[in-house]
């Protein structure tokens, strides 16, 4: 019987209530992954409004034969900053100081940002399968994107060298944030069943910045993000990778909904519902480590295990992986997980 989509079931979840039927939930499955899986090339051409509905339609197609009630889509914000790059190391950003500040062009930004995704949004409505809608919204979050306007090593430098910039900072990327998060809700909030914010904090051994400062500067922005989502009718849910513990009171008294991204490196999954699960959702649980390394009989065996004692112990749970779906992960290891998921579902 062919698998229909019901984003209700995400939605359920992410509003920590036990779902009719158990969600499947990735934060990204990258493309040349899909490729391989579909053994066709994706192509997006934002000028060729039919080769974008092409894409998308491959890309629907995979999500819903995958057995999601949702595709995950996020229109990213540094790929759209004017100099942008240092998130990926190796190169400075484009703010150094206060007189780099004061003339980057902020200004410009929607503009980009609109011109380049606008073609993939409306790609994305035409061709979202009944039943189907999108998780995601405006990528990159608060943290990131300040990666990218300074670099982190120069970042931690200009919270001691000018604390008032590196406040001004903050609040500035509050703002785009916020123009460009009221726009998509606005003009494509039907698109989307859950809004999210991907937001790297930390590594396996602490937060990248230092709680305290993450609290202070950080996560007053995403209040005023989820306070926006929230009213809009949506839930909210939050992906940070790393050991992120410290801040997770902060994230909740927020508003976040749901939490996703674990490595079984710092916490088992377990944890995370005894610490925050009476609270929240808790979103992934299968351990990347174990889909790029195990055969695709263990991975069944796992997932099979493990998938019925989360969904037993969470009130608001989607299965997945702990973070996301790289080109390099094993198609069998993957396809394991979703097959057990499939099973797990009849029970």
């Amino acid at each position: 019987m062919e698998f229909q989509p019901d984003f209700r079931h995400i939605v359920q979840a992410a509003s920590n209530k036990k779902s009719e039927r158990l969600p499947l939930y990735e934060h990204q499955i990258n493309n040349e992954f899909i490729e391989k899986v579909i053994d066709e090339p994706i192509i997006f051409d934002e000028k060729d409004a039919s080769t974008m509905r092409h894409a998308y339609r491959q890309l629907c197609a995979f999500w819903k034969e995958m057995t999601y009630d949702t595709i995950s889509f996020e229109a990213g914000i540094c790929p759209m900053l004017p100099d942008h790059g240092a998130i990926s190391g190796g190169r400075p950003g484009p703010i150094q100081n206060r007189e780099d500040f004061a003339r980057y062009p902020f200004d410009e930004i929607p503009e980009i940002f609109w011109d380049h995704w606008t073609p993939h949004l409306e790609a994305l409505k035409a061709e979202l399968p009944p039943g189907m809608k999108a998780i995601g919204g405006c990528g990159y979050g608060v943290f990131e994107i300040s990666e990218d306007l300074v670099g982190y090593e120069k970042l931690c430098l200009l919270m001691f060298d000018d604390p008032d910039l590196f406040a001004e900072l903050y609040a500035k990327i509050g703002d785009l944030m916020m123009n460009l998060w009221k726009t998509l809700l606005q003009k494509y909030g039907d698109l989307f069943a859950v809004c999210r914010m991907g937001d790297d904090l930390g590594f396996k051994s602490s937060t990248l910045l230092a709680p305290e400062t993450i609290v202070k500067y950080i996560v007053p922005q995403y209040r005023r993000i989820i306070d926006l989502v929230h009213s809009y009718g949506k839930k909210f849910l939050f992906h940070s990778c790393g050991k992120v513990f410290p801040i997770m009171e902060a994230a909740i008294d927020a508003g976040i909904d749901a939490k996703h991204s674990n490595e079984d490196i710092i916490a088992p999954f377990e944890e995370w519902i005894e610490k925050y699960g009476d609270r929240i959702a808790l979103f992934g649980g299968i351990d990347m480590n174990l889909l790029c390394m195990e055969d695709p009989k263990t991975i069944h065996e796992y997932v099979l295990e493990k998938g019925k004692q989360f969904r037993d112990m969470a009130s608001g749970f989607a299965i997945g992986s702990g973070n996301s779906i790289p080109d390099y992960i094993p198609v069998e290891g993957y396809l394991a997980m979703v097959d057990a998921v499939n099973e797990l579902r009849k029970n």
